[in-house]
């Protein structure tokens, strides 16, 4: 005999997949994926704030509550947790955020097709950390133009975490950025290894080798990028397992300011080869490989919304983005 009470519940992201799939075919579903309701939760997961979300969109925050409460209640569970800081999306609310994010990405791009704005002609947006920014990018673009004259490009130049959200929250199309690990509702659709590289000028007593290992710097002042950095991440960790410490001369964010730095100075650098092998001999520079493991940890990525069919000329890009990868591989 059959024992109802042990069978086994749906977990919650079953659920509400389902019943969010179960309401498309539904009279309200296009109200509910297309209604004011919809934006003002996304605004709230946006900016974790029902008064923000209000500034933000000049709707009275009364209006906001209603309209989420309505959506809680269509579909049966809890959007948000309500904590003292601000309103942090359960999983059921991160499910349908991404759900609605890529429905709008979608529905703008069947509405460019119909439009005749679908062909290769259309803006491609691309989200970059600084490295891949500097040269690389700019030349990819510049190349790809030359064969779809019609293609405009947006390049967002922010931090590597901010990269990948922004493909996450549907603000660009692409992420070219450096990555340790595995991000949420991303799907990678390139990568390829992008070791961390010391950079000297080409007269520099270290530009003589090859090889070195990251002790080998000791005797010589440094120049960091900020912390945070998947470059100098990877560089406190070999330090910490090393037990070496380092006081460097300059700390920035930007790439350029650093090179331009060890340019002018007997100090040496950290580089990724994509950011720098353009101006290795224009500049008199050197980039030597780092043989510590930890250096290798790194790589270069090419990243979209996970479940998300991208536009032609998106995808053209990507493929074209993986063969200019290529050949700047050590």
């Amino acid at each position: 005999m059959k024992n109802v009470g042990t069978t086994r519940p749906f977990a919650q992201s079953q659920f509400i997949e389902q019943t969010i799939a179960q309401n498309a075919m539904a009279p309200y579903a296009g109200a509910m994926l297309n209604s004011p309701a919809l934006e003002y939760f996304l605004e709230v997961v946006r900016t974790g704030s029902i008064n923000e979300a209000s500034r933000r969109l000049l709707v009275a925050g009364s209006a906001i509550s209603r309209q989420i409460g309505k959506l809680e209640q269509e579909i049966g569970v809890p959007l948000f947790e309500r904590r003292p800081r601000g309103m942090v999306p359960s999983e059921a609310g991160a499910l349908l955020a991404t759900y609605a994010r890529r429905a709008a990405l979608e529905t703008d791009q069947v509405l460019a097709d119909i439009r005749g704005r679908g062909r290769m002609g259309s803006v491609v947006r691309v989200a970059s950390s600084q490295g891949a920014a500097q040269e690389f990018l700019p030349h990819a673009m510049a190349a790809f133009r030359r064969e779809h004259p019609g293609t405009t490009f947006q390049l967002p130049v922010v931090t590597p975490s901010l990269a990948t959200q922004m493909v996450q929250d549907g603000s660009v199309d692409l992420g070219v950025t450096f990555s340790l690990a595995p991000a949420p509702d991303v799907r990678v659709v390139h990568a390829q290894r992008a070791p961390i590289q010391a950079l000297v000028r080409s007269d520099h007593p270290l530009a003589q080798r090859d090889e070195i290992h990251l002790h080998d710097l000791l005797p010589y002042p440094v120049a960091l990028t900020e912390e945070g950095t998947t470059n100098r991440r990877l560089f406190d960790l070999c330090c910490s397992i090393e037990g070496i410490t380092f006081e460097p001369l300059l700390v920035s964010s930007n790439s350029a300011a650093l090179s331009t730095f060890v340019n002018e100075t007997n100090a040496v650098s950290l580089t990724g080869h994509i950011s720098v092998h353009g101006r290795l001999h224009r500049e008199g520079l050197k980039a030597i490989a780092l043989l510590n493991p930890e250096m290798h940890l790194r790589t270069i990525q090419i990243q979209a919304m996970a479940g998300r069919q991208l536009p032609a000329v998106v995808t053209a890009f990507a493929d074209h983005l993986i063969r200019q990868l290529a050949e700047t591989e050590v």
